[in-house]
């Protein structure tokens, strides 16, 4: 799971308006602030924290029916620390703790994109068409207002219910990334062989290196560099790329302890200079061992024209094939004009899989609604 391919969508509305739908849209904001929605700490909570898994579980197999839902350790992991380190708020909807009529994260950037707010509303299916989806944005919307915030951003999946809400509520609609699936077994005998011997007769001058888990601290600042390189990544107007030193990718390293995931990263490093040229990260649940999912794969400016980003994954898959032998299906996304690494993928064997768009709505457009 990645901070783009298996993160935030706005689940809550089926794919057709109703009238029943547009009903609930338009009920009382009266009706709106009667709603109790209360916010609570997923380390904390158990019984609150069990009813947001519950929710979520049940809003997953219906919106993202293609993909295994995160184990109960990895979404409190996530409703702690979220995809970045900018930790979100989370909410729930409801009169008792341990059962929810909805719930939803909102996360307040906290060096970059500081006029945007993103919110990620989950209604499970048997509580849909009653108005909680909008009340919960409502509510987000109104955390977001108080911290200057103008803009909530989300992603869907194409062809989801969160897709017709986005649209229902005028939601501008942004990049599209399309997910990717590898499957291990179906990859012909020799390609990957061939693959990563013509990487390293490109990559000649790189050596590579991997690590299993967090990432040893003489190495933040190498990491650090690489991913400012994700800055050349596809990105919505008016969305700043993060910038990245040692001390973000420090507080990244409790998610990766905290949502209990194996992670496994490569890197390429310049023989010269030391320097680390290229690298790409993957992670693999505990309950789905079988799943891999692509986190980042990302090439520093200085070194184009090696092959590095398929050194790096070519080389991954060879590691994975030692200490993850279950391994069958690999899932990545990238946005539609990374020709590149769309490139890449398409060498490994990778097939699109499905679509997720970025949406934006103003918090202002939110709150005036009646």
């Amino acid at each position: 799971m990645s901070p783009r391919s298996a993160g935030p969508a706005l689940n809550g509305r089926p794919s057709i308006m109703t009238r029943k739908m547009r009903r609930a849209w338009r009920m009382p904001a009266a009706w709106m602030r009667s709603m109790r929605i209360e916010r609570f700490d997923p380390e904390a909570d158990p019984a609150r924290l069990r009813a947001c898994y519950q929710a979520y579980i049940a809003s997953a197999l219906v919106d993202d029916p293609l993909c295994p839902p995160m184990s109960q350790q990895t979404f409190t992991g996530w409703l702690a620390c979220g995809w970045t380190e900018d930790d979100p708020e989370v909410w729930l909807a409801g009169d008792a703790p341990d059962e929810a009529d909805g719930c939803y994260t909102v996360t307040m950037p906290r060096r970059e994109n500081l006029h945007l707010a993103h919110v990620h509303p989950l209604v499970p299916p048997a509580r849909r068409r009653a108005g909680i989806g909008t009340a919960l944005l409502r509510h987000a919307a109104a955390q977001a207002a108080q911290q200057g915030r103008v803009t909530l951003t989300a992603e869907t999946r194409d062809g989801s219910a969160g897709e017709a809400f986005a649209q229902a509520l005028g939601a501008r609609r942004g990049i599209t990334e399309t997910r990717r699936l590898l499957n291990l077994v179906a990859v012909p005998a020799g390609r990957l062989a061939r693959l990563r011997a013509a990487a390293e007769q490109a990559g000649h001058g790189y050596t590579l290196l991997s690590w299993e888990g967090t990432a040893p601290e003489e190495y933040f600042g190498q990491i650090a560099v690489v991913n400012e390189a994700l800055a050349d990544a596809p990105v919505d107007a008016a969305t700043q790329e993060q910038s990245w030193d040692a001390d973000r990718v420090r507080a990244g390293q409790r998610r990766v302890e905290l949502m209990g995931m194996r992670q496994y990263t490569v890197a390429a490093r310049c023989a010269d200079s030391g320097d680390f040229a290229g690298l790409t990260k993957l992670s693999i649940g505990p309950e789905t061992p079988d799943w891999g999912f692509q986190q980042m794969t990302a090439v520093t400016r200085p070194h184009p024209g090696h092959r590095l980003g398929l050194l790096v994954k070519v080389a991954m898959l060879g590691l994975l094939a030692e200490r993850e032998p279950q391994l069958r299906w690999i899932i990545a996304g990238n946005g539609n004009t990374n020709a590149h690494m769309i490139a890449i993928n398409a060498e490994l064997g990778f097939q699109v899989l499905d679509a997720e768009t970025s949406w934006q709505l103003d918090v202002a457009q939110v709150l005036g609604q009646s």
